[in-house]
C-alpha cells in the first residue's frame, strides 16, 4: 500500500471515483492486470489517493446538479485496505452530507459494515450496491477468487440489503469457460437473483475478456489448476480479446428469459442508464435561494393574515347592519 496526492477524483462524465487503484482479491481473470491501464506498481500494492475525501467534497460543493455518484469500476472499494482506512466510508459520508446518490461495485461482505449510510443515502435519494457473483460452488469460488468471500456468502449480502430496502444489481460476469459456463452454475446465480429482488443483472455475454497482462497471470493459474486447459484456451481462443463460452447462445437464452420472467432490468445501456438516474423525490432548493423563499414565505404569511382580518371586519359589518 502507498499514498498518493492527486489532482481530482471524478472522472468520466464527472460522478465515477475510484478511491484506491490496486486490488489485493486475487481474482484469477482480473482485467485490471490488463498493462493498457499503465500501472507503474505492482496490483497488490494498492494505491490510496490520500485526498480523495477532501476533493469529493469539494467537486460535489460546485456541482450544480445533484448526481449519482458511482465507485468501484477499476478497483473495489471496499478491499482489504478498506478496513483500515476507512476512505470508502468517510466518502459515502460526504455523498451523504451533500444529498447525492451513490452506487458501489464490490465483491466484498465488508459493505455491510456501512449499512447505516446506505439506507440513509438511500431514504433521502437512491443508493444501489452492485455484487459480482460468478461461481456457487464453494471450492471453485475460493479457487479463482481466492482473497475474498465467496459467492454464497455474497448471496447472503444480497439478503441483507433485500431485507433492508436497498437496491441491488447482480454483475454476471465473468463467465470463464470450461470453468463457470455450466448451466447448473447460471442459473443457480439467476435463481439467487430472483430470490433476492434484484433491479438489474449486468451481462455482456457468457464469457471473459483476456489481454497482454491479465491473460498472462490467467494462464498461470490454468498450469495450476489444470495444465491441459491452458492449451485448450490457445488452440480455442489464439490471441482473442473477447472469450466466449462455446455455450454463450444457450446460456444468453436462459438470461434473457430470467430477466423477462421476472422483471429484472437487463442489457447493460439500460442498467447504466438506471444505476445514473437522479431520484426526483429529492427537490431541496439552492442554498443561495432558501433566505428569499423565506422572506416570500413571511410576506405571504403577512398578506394572508391581514386579508382574513380584513374579511372577518367585513363580515362582522354587515352581520349588525342585518
Amino acid at each position: 500500500m502507498h499514498f498518493v496526492t492527486v489532482k481530482n477524483i471524478l472522472t468520466g462524465a464527472g460522478s465515477n471515483m475510484n478511491i484506491y487503484r490496486g486490488c489485493t482479491h486475487g481474482c484469477v481473470y482480473c482485467d485490471t492486470r490488463s498493462k493498457c491501464y499503465g500501472f507503474t506498481h505492482a496490483l497488490e500494492d494498492v494505491e490510496v489517493k490520500s485526498n480523495a475525501v477532501e476533493l469529493l467534497d469539494d467537486a460535489l460543493k460546485r456541482k450544480r446538479q445533484k448526481c449519482m455518484v458511482g465507485t468501484g469500476s477499476m478497483s473495489d472499494p471496499y478491499q482489504p485496505v478498506e478496513t483500515e482506512l476507512g476512505f470508502t466510508r468517510r466518502c459515502l459520508q460526504v455523498i451523504n452530507n451533500r444529498n447525492c446518490g451513490a452506487t458501489m461495485i464490490t465483491k466484498s461482505d465488508r459493505v455491510l459494515r456501512d449499512l447505516d449510510l446506505l439506507q440513509e443515502i438511500n431514504g433521502k435519494t437512491k443508493c444501489v450496491v452492485q455484487i459480482t457473483l460468478t461461481c456457487t460452488d464453494e471450492t471453485l469460488s475460493k479457487a479463482i477468487e481466492p482473497n475474498v468471500c465467496t459467492t454464497q456468502e455474497r448471496i447472503q449480502v444480497l439478503e441483507t440489503l433485500k431485507h433492508h430496502r436497498i437496491p441491488t444489481v447482480v454483475w454476471l460476469s465473468p463467465v470463464i469457460p470450461f470453468i463457470t459456463d455450466t448451466e447448473e452454475n447460471i442459473k443457480n446465480i439467476l435463481d439467487a437473483c430472483v430470490a433476492n429482488d434484484v433491479r438489474g443483472i449486468v451481462c455482456f455475454g457468457m464469457g471473459m475478456t483476456l489481454r497482454e497482462g491479465n491473460r498472462e497471470y490467467f494462464y498461470r493459474f490454468l498450469d495450476r489448476f489444470d495444465p491441459a486447459l491452458k492449451q485448450r484456451y490457445i488452440d480455442t481462443y489464439a490471441n482473442s480479446y473477447q472469450i466466449l463460452s462455446p455455450y454463450n447462445a444457450r446460456l444468453m437464452n436462459l438470461y434473457d428469459e430470467t430477466c423477462n420472467k421476472y422483471g429484472i432490468i437487463y442489457g447493460p445501456e439500460r442498467i447504466f442508464a438506471y444505476l445514473k438516474e437522479f431520484p426526483q423525490k429529492e427537490k431541496q432548493l439552492s442554498p443561495v435561494l432558501i433566505p428569499a423563499f423565506l422572506g416570500f414565505a413571511a410576506a405571504f404569511l403577512v398578506f394572508a393574515a391581514a386579508l382574513c382580518e380584513s374579511n372577518f371586519e367585513k363580515t362582522t359589518f354587515f352581520e349588525s347592519k342585518k
